[in-house]
């Protein structure tokens, strides 16, 4: 069954929800090394007018999709996984993930997860989902097919192409995931053919046969 990314209100609205309380979506127990109160990557600005106040719970069917990043992403990762929150909120940039204390946070606008679900459907959320997880894989290590002049973005791209292998996704959703990485850099990235190569790398050393 197609999710689909709702607006409606959740119940915590105009309360701050703990950690603690929400479904963590993430593999293990283990914090991000070297990370404390900042922004390891951002799509689309408004960073600075965010409020941490205003966080709600994600949407059932965006931890739907979340849960299928996870489960592509955990086998590899276990037993050293970072564990992550996801948020959604209208004061966020378009995506954010964020680290306070060395706890990893998804905070998502729920007007862009609709956005691009409308354009390019449920393989469009779990490309930006599968990204933003490859911030956090990656500040915990990289892998040895890795290139050691890859920078931090391109290593997103390089797990989410892995997410994309280990979910074993069709050749059509594999088309709109990487057509929503194209749409949707973060600022300052490099050119469109260097990130797919990128992605390619990350999608074959993980097991992906689907052409493409």
């Amino acid at each position: 069954m197609t999710a689909r990314i709702s607006l409606i209100p959740g119940k915590t609205r105009g309360h701050r929800p703990r950690l603690q309380m929400l479904l963590l979506f993430l593999f293990g127990s283990a914090p991000l090394l070297g990370a404390a109160n900042q922004i390891l990557c951002s799509l689309g600005s408004g960073t600075a007018t965010y409020n941490a106040y205003t966080d709600e719970r994600p949407t059932p069917d965006a931890m739907e999709l979340a849960g299928k990043v996870n489960a592509g992403l955990g086998a590899i990762c276990r037993p050293n996984c970072p564990t992550m929150a996801m948020f959604r909120n209208t004061s966020a940039a378009n995506v954010m993930l964020l680290v306070t204390s060395g706890q990893a946070k998804i905070v998502y606008k729920p007007e862009f997860f609709t956005t691009v679900f409308e354009s390019f459907g449920d393989a469009g959320i779990m490309a930006i989902i599968a990204h933003e997880v490859g911030h956090a894989m990656d500040a915990n290590g990289t892998a040895k097919w890795m290139k050691p002049d890859w920078n931090p973005e391109l290593r997103a791209d390089a797990w989410a192409g892995c997410a994309f292998a280990k979910m074993n996704i069709t050749a059509r959703d594999l088309r709109s995931a990487l057509n929503t990485l194209q749409k949707y850099p973060p600022p300052s990235y490099p050119d469109w053919g260097t990130r797919l190569s990128v992605v390619r790398t990350g999608y074959s050393e993980c097991g992906g046969t689907v052409a493409n």
